[in-house]
């Protein structure tokens, strides 16, 4: 069940344990698990039948087989050599498959939410004003922006571990987990800017299908809830420690001088991480250094990544030192420890697409917004392990006193109105910035498009094309617009806003005639875009059986 692409696959991929009961292949009857690749037009192969994930067009299929017969040297992968090293092979393909899909799948529709919800709200009007210049708008668009923003940072630096060659499951699993929870944020943050234009279905709305399929990317490889509690930590823990992993292979070797050597280094290791855990929180990671050449801002979020990931280091050696295998089935707790690695992760990689992209300044406001909220995100789980990691002998110094410490002396907090203002205003301003944080989705504007492109998807009732046209016109009038609430303030005028005003301005010389034409199209393309669909009952039957 909820295999992709089966029903239209020419080869489906198959996972199964092999059991040899002659022992034909003298390995022993139970060789373990085994991939193989099934060509679909194979006598009792059935695959025909699909899946309904949410309404959403996507070929979502079970796959079933009945006495079919293939040959273990041409359908298992790596031939009789790979007869029981399916495991290995599945945690290879998933940890680049995790790593590249679902991530392109919510950048894609966070940048379409980006898009689409910068247009609105300078196109949609309330009281004479654009709804994105309200301050209640501002803040889910400021996290539109630094989230889409973020997003693209993560994608690029796991592709190019990808790219090299390198399959990181605790990496790819964090993206898996991540880029699907903050993809859902986004567009239900889009849809609440946008109201009622968002829940009308028809061809006008570019979000309801992006915000129904939303639960589809996390649940693949099993929910987020699995990801977080047991993957990204549980697996992480041990993979990415520079002991743990080593002390385990010597134990199980036997081999008592290379388990003292990682056992010792295991301590020297916990006391640096706590002396540094100390200092840096003591110094509020002053005494951290920043890499050479960065932008001045950023280097204080270099200096609190150094310290978090120190106070994480020491966190994680107590919890498993002390909890051990107890540990796994402590749910909450690697739950928490999965969060402050993964917003560490995320963070670095947001800062290396600042650097990257060049230390543009007008991208400062999505880092810094971004990088704010995640900090206290780090802050918010740190103070969850100080309050349940139930410790023998220790539960009361980390509740009462490090606990305590650490709210007084926070990493992180939500002060973000100032870069949500920034953002939003870059979010609804035309040109290269915009352009370029919204890269690579179907969009009019592109330089590959062209205005021919444009007016015939126009004529094709094409919703983005409205919405790109009606932007680009608005924004055009905006200078005019101002001129006439100037005279209105002067009293060179005396109708407020609208037609009226239009007609005064242009009797009085205001404006010129060509700026009065510009107002009426802006108006009609602004109405034209903010409608949504609407339907006789015939049509509404049609469209919804």
């Amino acid at each position: 069940r909820w295999i992709t692409l089966a029903s239209v696959a020419t080869v489906i991929g198959l996972a199964f344990r092999l059991r040899d009961p002659e022992n034909l292949l003298g390995r022993g009857e139970d060789l373990g698990i085994t991939c193989a690749l099934v060509p679909s037009n194979l006598p009792g192969v059935i695959h025909s039948r699909r899946h309904d994930p949410l309404s959403i067009p996507f070929h979502n299929c079970p796959t079933q087989g009945k006495d079919v017969i293939v040959s273990l040297e041409d359908a298992v992968v790596g031939g009789l050599e790979g007869c029981g090293q399916g495991w290995s092979m599945l945690m290879e393909c998933l940890a680049a498959g995790r790593g590249i899909s679902l991530p392109a799948q919510a950048t894609g529709g966070a940048k379409l939410a980006f898009r689409t919800v910068s247009s609105h709200a300078l196109i949609r009007k309330q009281f004479g004003i654009s709804i994105g210049a309200f301050e209640g708008v501002e803040e889910p668009m400021g996290r539109i922006g630094a989230n889409t923003y973020a997003l693209e940072a993560m994608r690029r630096f796991t592709l190019g571990a990808l790219d090299k060659g390198l399959k990181p499951p605790v990496v790819t699993a964090i993206m898996k987990y991540q880029t699907t929870e903050i993809g859902r944020r986004v567009v239900n943050d889009a849809m609440d800017v946008m109201g009622g234009a968002a829940i009308s279905l028809g061809q006008r709305n570019l979000l309801a299908e992006t915000y129904v399929g939303t639960p589809i990317g996390i649940t693949v490889e099993g929910a987020n809830i699995m990801t977080r509690t047991l993957i990204v930590f549980g697996q992480g823990a041990l993979r990415c420690h520079p002991y743990a992993f080593e002390e385990v292979r010597t134990l199980e070797a036997k081999d008592v001088k290379g388990f003292d050597r990682a056992f010792w280094g295991h301590i020297g290791h916990i006391v640096r991480n706590l002396c540094r855990s100390i200092l840096l929180s003591i110094t509020r990671g002053y005494l951290a250094s920043a890499p050479a050449g960065v932008h001045p801002k950023t280097k204080i979020h270099y200096r609190r990544l150094q310290w978090a990931s120190a106070t994480f280091g020491i966190l994680a050696d107590v919890a498993m030192g002390s909890l051990g295998g107890q540990l796994k089935m402590k749910e909450k707790i690697t739950g928490r420890f999965a969060d402050i690695f993964s917003h560490m992760y995320m963070s670095t990689a947001v800062l290396r697409r600042f650097m990257e992209d060049g230390q543009k300044e007008e991208d400062l406001p999505f880092v810094q917004f971004y990088l704010k909220d995640s900090m206290a995100q780090i802050q918010k789980s740190f103070d969850g392990l100080f309050d349940n990691l139930k410790i023998p002998g220790l539960r009361w110094f980390l509740k009462d006193v490090i606990g305590a410490w650490s709210r007084i002396n926070s990493m992180g907090s939500q002060g973000t109105d100032g870069w949500s203002h920034l953002i939003t205003r870059a979010m609804m301003t035309s040109g290269e910035q915009r352009d370029r944080l919204t890269s690579g989705i179907y969009w009019i504007g592109e330089k590959s498009h062209g205005v021919a492109t444009v007016l015939d998807r126009l004529s094709k009732n094409d919703q983005t094309a409205r919405l790109e046209n009606a932007f680009s016109v608005v924004t055009k009038s905006e200078a005019t617009e101002r001129k006439i609430r100037a005279a209105f303030k002067k009293g060179e005028i005396k109708a407020k806003r609208g037609l009226a005003s239009w007609e005064e301005a242009l009797s009085k010389k205001v404006i010129s005639q060509d700026e009065f034409k510009l107002l009426t199209e802006a108006d009609k393309v602004r109405y034209d875009a903010v409608l949504v669909d609407d339907f006789n009952d015939k049509e509404y039957h049609e469209v919804i059986p």
